[in-house]
């Protein structure tokens, strides 16, 4: 228990210190005036004067971030500069979902693909099989995710789109609570795409790692029980070799949800989180910006705390650190 305590207070400290580093960096560099964004080019001084005294940015730095931090977390009517009127948190509300539906459904498949192939490519090492897997898996991290997009994007919307994929529906979103088949249908080839650019990585990392505990002295001691190679891998290597897949899986998720899928949805015209933040760093779109950075790094720091709980599962000696 206080194992856990302890992790989520350092959380907490870690997302309050991101926020801090985030409002000085977009409203207290020298050279940036929100005021002059919302006024306007060729806006005079008492109107400049006008706008500042309206949303607070003629108030000590520690207020204007009380202030900006109550109107996005309590308040939540923190408003664009750009949009004027236009709430920032039902934008990342409706961006959020398409995001989390697009990084769950690939995760699962590259998570299958990727431990999937690392056994198998650990079980029959020395065999055709083990360079085969691997090839695959270092093609598939080298392919850019916009040009996989963009590939299967011709095939699917273009060259073969009246025959063999004439079941595709065009290039969108739709919502699961709306249509779950169509949602599905939506993202298949969004989630392949993705799933295809991680499965190989997770792969790789997976057979490394059991290579080297099948090496083990306490796999030489099962070896000597008499007991099956199969069960050394599945009951013994596999569980401590989970540790580094782990990690790589909460930094994976955490970014990818907190926008860097970016460019799997822009090509897939998905109007995730990472399309949300694109056109808001277009427009100078700062409460916009600040809230899609926040809400990645509060992801990214929740998915690696959730990691370090889970080391405590699969390694008990992790809680005695």
């Amino acid at each position: 228990m206080m194992y856990v305590a302890k992790r989520l207070g350092s959380a907490v400290l870690v997302m309050f210190a991101i926020s801090v580093v985030v409002f000085l960096i977009f409203f207290a560099t020298p050279g940036v005036d929100p005021a002059a964004r919302i006024a306007g080019r060729g806006a005079s001084p008492e109107v400049l004067s006008q706008v500042r005294h309206e949303f607070g940015f003629d108030q000590p730095l520690p207020v204007r971030y009380v202030l900006m931090m109550s109107h996005l977390f309590i308040t939540q009517d923190l408003t664009s500069y750009v949009n004027i009127g236009d709430r920032v948190v039902p934008q990342i509300m409706q961006a959020a979902p398409v995001t989390l539906s697009l990084v769950l459904g690939a995760a699962i498949i590259w998570i299958a693909f990727g431990l999937g192939g690392g056994i198998l490519a650990t079980r029959f090492r020395g065999t055709v099989v083990d360079p085969i897997i691997m090839i695959v898996g270092i093609t598939a991290i080298s392919l850019p995710a916009y040009w996989v997009g963009e590939v299967v994007n011709l095939v699917t919307q273009d060259r073969l789109h009246d025959t063999v994929f004439s079941w595709v529906p065009p290039l969108g979103y739709v919502p699961f609570t709306q249509d779950p088949g169509q949602w599905a249908l939506h993202l298949l080839f969004p989630w392949l795409t993705l799933a295809l650019l991680y499965g190989g990585i997770y792969a790789r990392v997976l057979r490394a790692e059991l290579v080297n505990a099948l090496s083990e002295d306490y796999v030489r001691t099962c070896r000597a029980k008499g007991l099956s190679e199969r069960r050394i891998l599945w009951r013994h290597a596999l569980r401590g070799s989970l540790s580094p897949v782990v990690s790589l899986f909460g930094l994976d998720f955490g970014s990818l949800v907190g926008g860097a899928a970016l460019l799997t949805e822009v090509v897939f015209g998905l109007p995730g989180i990472g399309k949300l933040t694109w056109d808001s760093l277009q427009n100078l779109d700062l409460p916009v910006i600040m809230a899609c950075v926040l809400y990645a790094a509060f992801f990214v720091v929740a998915a690696n705390a959730v990691v370090d709980l889970l080391y405590a599962v699969i390694d008990p000696r992790v809680r005695r650190a």
